[in-house]
């Protein structure tokens, strides 16, 4: 029988570094370890040992970065489904997204998704990179104790919370056949380039992901540039949701359109949320 008001999240990966651990501790501190489903894309993948997690080894196919994301895509989508036996609400993410809940709105996170009435909910998204002297990362110390600044990115203004069925496009961007709404006490913190963009392995790259990456490193680039002058979140976030849900691309109305990238400073009363 289902338990109403259960929040899970899954993921999929390969090679997460240290990701695994960083998503494993987030996901499992605001929904309980024993909430969280981690798919590990091939059999030859270590797992994070002592977590309590569900962890899931898949055999792994060798694709190109577009048809790996659609894969993925389809496995978390088949997962989720399957999830809905058992729980109210799938945050689906990409091992290194942290979905994080504004403390003004008065309760934690998975209150907060329990309560939530749409079919798709996106939260905004948030680059994590390196501000002036916040170089190397300490993957065992609080994150946002170590980087105050950050970039608002539409690429990962994604509908991660689904409280129903859906089947999501490739990299999680969007929902297939159905609108997207940006909470406004939601965000979508991506950690790709929290220790910096660094370089591309070469079998990735001829997958497709040197391309990618450089993309990437344009939201590192741009906060290096603009962190001295950087005004506070609390200051771009509305214009950034009135943006992003207004202009959307033709080929995809359900998804947010290329928004420029905005250089901000973090709130202070995020630091101990991951």
């Amino acid at each position: 029988m289902t338990v109403r008001g259960r929040v899970c999240a899954v993921t999929m990966a390969r090679n997460p570094g240290i990701f695994a651990r960083l998503w494993l501790g987030h996901y499992g501190r605001a929904f309980g370890a024993e909430n969280c489903f981690l798919i590990l894309d091939g059999t030859d993948q270590p797992a994070p040992e002592g977590t309590g997690a569900n962890i899931l080894r898949l055999p792994h196919r060798a694709l190109p970065r577009e048809a790996g994301d659609r894969r993925r895509a389809g496995i978390i989508s088949d997962m989720a489904a399957a999830l809905f036996a058992a729980y109210d609400v799938v945050v689906a993410t990409d091992i290194d997204e942290m979905l994080i809940l504004d403390p003004a709105a008065g309760h934690d996170l998975a209150a907060h998704l329990a309560g939530v009435g749409h079919a798709g909910v996106s939260a905004l998204g948030i680059d994590i990179a390196p501000g002036p002297g916040e170089w190397p990362l300490d993957p065992g110390a609080p994150v946002l104790h170590q980087r105050r600044f950050g970039v608002v990115n539409s690429r990962y203004t994604k509908p991660v919370v689904a409280t129903r069925p859906v089947r999501w496009g490739a990299g999680l961007h969007r929902m297939k056949g159905r609108n997207f709404r940006i909470d406004p006490a939601l965000y979508l913190l991506h950690l790709g380039l929290v220790d910096g963009p660094g370089p591309v392995a070469p079998d990735l790259a001829a997958q497709g992901w040197g391309a990618h990456a450089a993309r990437r490193a344009g939201a590192a680039e741009a906060l290096k540039a603009g962190a001295a002058t950087a005004p506070g979140g609390a200051e771009v976030f509305d214009l950034a949701r009135r943006s992003q849900s207004l202009w959307r691309p033709i080929y995809a109305w359900n998804k947010p359109g290329r928004d420029r990238l905005r250089v901000i400073r973090l709130p202070e009363g995020w630091r101990d949320l991951l």
